[in-house]
């Protein structure tokens, strides 16, 4: 192993192309001190006796609450009526409950959405979270702003039903 000196009395100057090894087999040993303190640490053990517990989930089915509002304003409870003041009460009583029933609200074509607006805020200073809307499927020309209502036929006992029309002559 060449060493350089500080003095540049010879006049050639050469650099060291060696690496020292030394500082690499002292951090090396530390390491494996370290490994063979903690080795028998991380094998020991301490037996407890803990709690088993089921591995199923619980079944629980929400409740639903069906509030059906008719063109009048009047309230169904699932399918019995009801009085708005009624309503108020049922909706805190219902908001305590866990897990937290969903109310579904069910409303008339011709309901005014004031009503529905009044329910809804019910609902919420209550405590309720949980709210839907039940609607019908329709057309798309029923549902469509601009669509006129198709005519009401009348096909009674007094009333003939109109003939099929005729076929387009042929050219």
């Amino acid at each position: 192993m060449a060493f350089g000196s500080f003095d540049n009395s010879n006049g050639a100057s050469h650099t060291v192309s060696e690496i020292n090894m030394v500082p690499l087999i002292d951090v090396m040993l530390v390491l494996l001190v370290i490994f063979i303190i903690t080795a028998p640490l991380l094998s020991h053990s301490i037996k407890i006796n803990v709690p088993q517990a089921s591995s199923q989930p619980v079944e629980q089915e929400p409740k639903v609450i069906d509030l059906a509002v008719d063109a009048g304003g009047q309230f169904f409870w699932n399918e019995a009526p009801i009085s708005a003041d009624e309503l108020t009460s049922r909706f805190a009583a219902e908001a305590v409950l866990d897990p937290q029933p969903e109310l579904r609200i069910r409303a008339d074509l011709n309901t005014r959405y004031e009503v529905l607006a009044q329910v809804m805020s019910s609902a919420k200073a209550a405590g309720l979270k949980r709210l839907g809307f039940i609607t019908r499927p329709g057309s798309d020309k029923a549902a469509s702003p601009g669509a006129a209502a198709p005519a009401p036929q009348s096909h009674g006992a007094d009333a003939p039903a109109a003939p099929p029309p005729a076929p387009a002559p042929a050219r």
